[in-house]
């Protein structure tokens, strides 16, 4: 049962970070359809992006240490961050999601390392929230009468 707990908790994780990347890879691309003068989407590549997101996530994960709930953002977390954003960019190339334009993909890079960094403060900030809760948690069962 706690190998099952275990999987089942790294499961939510990638489902997370496939929604939430997947979410910020789609809002890049539909900027980027609006200032080309399209209004529509493309399925074909909305699944190329889903499909990537969840196996980035799963890379992230089971490979890379769940490096963006690290407690600092060291060597480690950053290169991590750096080998992500390089695979989501050179796929965004390589399936053409942005027409292989090179100021619309170095651009899609940046926008990924705010998207990393952003996630990364986010993580720290609920870490940080969650600690405090669980301190008065502790400090309310300390103080109970028996």
């Amino acid at each position: 049962m706690n190998r099952f707990k275990r999987y089942l908790s790294a499961e939510i994780k990638i489902e997370f970070k496939a929604c939430l990347y997947f979410f910020a890879i789609l809002f890049f691309y539909a900027v980027y359809q609006l200032v080309q003068g399209r209004f529509y989407t493309g399925i074909v590549q909305m699944a190329e992006m889903i499909l990537t997101a969840y196996a980035m996530g799963y890379v992230q994960v089971f490979l890379l240490g769940n490096f963006e709930e690290a407690e600092r953002i060291g060597k480690k977390e950053l290169g991590a961050s750096l080998l992500c954003m390089t695979v989501y960019t050179a796929l965004s190339w390589l399936l053409g999601w942005y027409d292989r334009n090179t100021a619309a993909t170095v651009l899609f890079f940046v926008y990924l390392a705010a998207c990393y960094l952003s996630i990364m403060l986010v993580y720290r900030i609920k870490r940080s929230i969650d600690t405090e809760e669980l301190n008065r948690e502790l400090e309310a069962f300390k103080n109970r009468r028996p």
